[in-house]
């Protein structure tokens, strides 16, 4: 018998109840020993506000416009009552249960009244993601009516959660790991390890439910599955760095770029970004590079795409994700904007995963393996002064500053440790979420160029704001984000337009200061915005615990209070 969606949302109503985390490891842990095998990965990626398996490179395309306005239309509502639920609730799931239990629904005929179930959830979420090509929008908004129509109030909250990707529960990837662990008695290393090589956890707790420890202990890469990569913390500067890692660090260069992953498989070649999507088609020329040059049958890469302009050197980094937005007319972006691929990491090599090998036997690996495509420019030194000189030589030729790299480290995927290091000159920006946004005054009017910034607090999903900034963004830029703020609005009032809390974008600032102003007792001193990070999802942005990290370090060098 299928499990019903109305006991996954139960679940996840408690989830947001509780603070606890063990309360919430149980709860998960009891459900998962209770689902069919083929419920297990479906219930498991929509707990954590996904629609699919990390892996699986469909996507809804469903924008917040297209939901609003099958939303409308079931519920008869007025928007403006809509955007007054949504100002008491903060949520969008939350919002539209609220719409739904008071108002009367467009029910969907069917001939037999029965309830959702998990398994069909999932196929209808399917079934929106398969309608492309011409007609496409008609075809989702109608797959999506019948879906919410036929939905009661709380599958609405957390099926529009999923739709929009936002579960905001409190209960993370992490925690599911241990769930997945207790539900059925396999090793929590060993369902983390299976979990990094799957690059999705809701795999590892089918394998586990089916196969119990020694499957998941078998788990291997599988090509054309993309791994979480490997993360670094931020280092003050190069002494922090060296002091870390026993006085001896390698130090590359970090690239003004992308970092994309590579599978190759024969004459079969892959990229993925760092957000897992597949952007082989957008990198053509680079393909054509790796199939030439990599002396490898099979091999997992790690590497760094760059723009480059006609002098040789960096082109900013939005001009590169205009060739990872480009689905037509590759041809002539290849030409407008050139690319060059520079790798850094080798994990897997003829059959045999490199994960526990050191980095520096990893990197000698790559280097006799990349033929003419070049390395990240590195040195290995335990002198600070040669390690300062290096990051001035690195950023005077346009780069972001260096990753230091310890030299025994082993490739952990998905996990941010101190093995490695990155290192800027300035202070470390900031990758925040766009929550709202002003219309701006002069020539600026009109356009939405006022940005209210936000980090995610971790425990409840919230975002909380930091900051605001109408600084950073070209004209170009700015109409671009105009457009997408529009498509994303929630509500306006007096001037500000509420968004779901989809693009990211880097900051920079010059102090974190106390501010009473904001929920979060923290504000960025002069904010501006560097770059928009269409790279990277509002869940891998920074969280509020990050920023005052930084806000804790600002005074190790001054003092906390300035005397009066």
């Amino acid at each position: 018998m299928q499990t019903k969606f109305q006991a996954l949302t139960e679940l996840c109503e408690k989830l947001e109840g509780t603070s606890k985390r063990t309360l919430m490891v149980d709860l998960v842990a009891n459900f998962l020993k209770k689902l069919r095998v083929d419920e297990v990965e479906p219930a498991t990626s929509m707990m954590l506000g996904r629609a699919f398996p990390k892996w699986n490179q469909r996507t809804l395309e469903v924008s917040w416009a297209t939901l609003s306005g099958v939303i409308k239309r079931l519920t008869n509502i007025e928007w403006k009552s809509f955007s007054e639920a949504f100002s008491k609730t903060g949520d969008i799931g939350s919002t539209a249960k609220v719409v739904f239990e008071t108002t009367k629904i467009q029910k969907q005929a069917t001939l037999l009244e029965k309830p959702l179930t998990i398994l069909e959830v999932r196929r209808s979420l399917e079934a929106i993601a398969e309608a492309t090509g011409s007609g496409s929008r008609e075809r989702k908004e109608r797959l999506l009516k019948t879906l919410l129509g036929t939905a009661t109030p709380l599958e609405v909250k957390y099926i529009v959660k999923v739709l929009v990707g936002e579960m905001r529960t409190g209960f993370h990837e992490g925690l599911m790991e241990l769930a997945v662990s207790k539900a059925f008695d396999v090793p929590h290393n060993a369902v983390q390890t299976a979990s990094m090589l799957t690059g999705d956890i809701g795999e590892v707790a089918k394998t586990a439910k089916v196969q119990g420890k020694e499957g998941v202990l078998k788990i291997r890469f599988r090509f054309f599955r993309p791994v979480k990569p490997m993360l670094a913390q931020t280092a003050q500067n190069v002494n922090e760095a060296l002091r870390e890692h026993g006085g001896e660090t390698a130090f590359e260069y970090k690239l003004d770029g992308a970092r994309i992953q590579i599978h190759k498989s024969g004459d079969i070649i892959r990229f993925f970004s760092r957000r897992l999507t597949d952007v082989t088609k957008s990198l053509p020329e680079v393909v054509q590079l790796v199939r030439n040059e990599v002396v490898a049958r099979k091999a997992v890469l790690e590497g760094e795409v760059i723009a480059v302009g006609e002098d040789g050197n960096p082109l900013p980094f939005q001009h590169l994700m205009r060739r990872f937005r480009r689905v037509h007319d590759i041809e002539v972006m290849v030409k407008q904007i050139p690319v060059e691929l520079y790798l850094f990491d080798l994990i897997y090599l003829n059959g045999q995963s490199l994960t526990t090998t050191p980095y520096v036997e990893r990197r000698e690996k790559l280097r006799e393996r990349a033929g003419s495509i070049p390395l990240t420019k590195q040195i290995i030194t335990n002198s600070p002064k040669e390690a300062e000189k290096f990051l001035k030589k690195a950023m005077n030729r346009g780069h972001e500053g260096l990753v230091a790299k310890k030299l025994d480290s082993l490739y952990t995927p998905g996990v941010r440790g101190k093995r490695w290091f990155k290192i800027k000159m300035s202070l470390e920006p900031l990758d925040l979420v766009i929550v709202a946004a002003e219309y701006g005054y002069g020539r600026r009017h009109g356009w939405l160029s006022d940005y209210h910034l936000a980090a995610q607090e971790p425990d409840t999903g919230r975002f909380l704001m930091v900051g605001k900034t109408f600084k950073g963004l070209t004209d170009k830029e700015i109409i671009w984000m105009t457009k997408q703020l529009r498509d994303l609005a929630v509500r306006e009032e007096r001037g500000v337009v509420v968004v779901v809390p989809q693009i990211v974008v880097e900051v920079a600032y010059n102090e974190i200061q106390e501010s009473p102003k904001y929920e979060c007792g923290m504000a960025l001193r002069f904010a501006r915005i560097t770059r928009i990070r269409n790279d990277k999802s509002p869940r891998e942005a920074d969280t509020i615990q990050r920023i005052k990290e930084i806000y804790e370090k600002q005074f190790r060098a001054k003092d906390r209070y300035l005397p009066f």
